[in-house]
């Protein structure tokens, strides 16, 4: 199924990001022609550049608030399929700045929406949201995709209003070629927290971890009996793959939203995460700051059945092997390895995956 994407013009807004970085690899493997988005790179260092990404695609620099910008892009290049993940990403920001995060997740998402329905070319929209746009009610239950959105904090909120923004575009302009419209897939793909090699977010917690760990300190954990859907990287790029292959082949069927997280025995905590991280690393301890803390969810999880039982899709990997394989990449990065060998790394670890699907 994924063979749609060989030959094919691919856009990705955010692909100078962790997800966006592993998302161009692969689609390059699989021999699309990648053309990015970004407002520039999220953090020095940054995966994008470490890994030499720049050479192999196309780079366009703007803000997707920029309508201009993108439907220039959207014009030029006359993409087949978009991934849209450029986004203010971070719970813990968006209270510094929430008219900003409202503006990038919300607007951004509508200018690049509005840049797809001027252009013919495109036949298949993925928008990547997050699993914090459910209202939560921090019940130990997994969120199924028709339960309400919400948000206690501006980033929830704003992947909310994403979620309700992308819905009403695809019933006005994508959903039927009835009264002007056309028939265009778009479906929002709602992922849990990834892990991998190559992550240097702000306030993130296993760049944060592996910092720590590399100069001999201790981590500052803000709740580590918080429970979270963590899965490598590769997991849900795997579902937002497939998820765009299949609006190809039949836009109504496969429109709409998805959840994509590790199994109910995959999960587990901020603090089993970071003692699984130490004893990969080899050493490395943690300690809590729980005072004047903003409020973050404490129970998060994803029921994925929808994706299971009508995608075919699965996590593949176990919380061991992400987080190995997570390790592996670090240590060589530390170890002062070339470009190309930390690119090689990653393109290991997608043809590893590959064999699993």
């Amino acid at each position: 199924m994924l063979k749609s994407y060989d030959g094919a013009t691919v856009l990705i807004t955010g692909h100078t990001g962790f997800k966006g970085s592993w998302l161009s690899l692969w689609l390059r493997k699989l021999g699309a022609n990648v053309v990015g988005y970004s407002v520039g790179t999220p953090s020095t260092p940054c995966l994008f550049d470490v890994a030499g990404i720049a050479s192999d695609i196309v780079h366009v620099q703007g803000d997707i608030r920029d309508q201009r910008s993108i439907d220039d892009t959207f014009q030029r290049y006359q993409p087949n399929f978009v991934f849209h993940l450029a986004a203010q990403p971070l719970v813990r920001l968006s209270y510094a700045e929430p008219i900003e995060t409202f503006e990038t997740n919300v607007l951004g998402t509508l200018r690049v929406l509005e840049a797809a329905r001027r252009c013919p070319s495109v036949r298949a929209i993925v928008n990547v949201t997050s699993d914090k746009c459910y209202e939560n009610r921090e019940w130990v239950w997994g969120y199924r995709e028709d339960d309400p959105m919400g948000g206690h904090d501006p980033y929830s909120a704003s992947k909310g209003c994403a979620e309700l923004a992308a819905k009403a575009y695809y019933r006005s302009f994508f959903g039927s070629d009835d009264r002007g419209g056309r028939l265009l897939g778009l479906a929002s793909a709602r992922a849990g927290n990834v892990i991998g090699g190559g992550d240097w977010g702000l306030d993130r917690l296993v760049p944060d971890c592996i910092v720590a760990f590399h100069r001999g300190e201790k981590v500052i954990l803000r709740h580590p009996e918080a429970v979270r859907p963590w899965q490598h990287v590769l997991e849900p790029l795997s579902g937002y793959l497939k998820l765009g292959a299949c609006l190809i082949s039949d836009p109504k069927r496969w429109s709409g939203g998805w959840n994509f997280g590790p199994t109910g025995q995959e999960i587990v905590t901020v603090g089993q995460l970071v003692e699984s991280l130490a004893c990969s690393w080899g050493e490395g301890k943690w300690t809590v700051e729980s005072e004047h803390q903003l409020h973050e969810a404490r129970w998060l999880k994803l029921d994925i059945s929808k994706a299971h039982i009508e995608l075919d899709w699965a996590p593949r990997l176990s919380f061991q092997q992400s987080v190995n394989m997570t390790v592996h990449w670090y240590k060589s990065y530390y170890n002062e390895a070339d470009s190309l060998h930390l690119r090689h790394i990653i393109e290991e670890q997608i043809e590893f995956y590959d064999k699993l699907i």
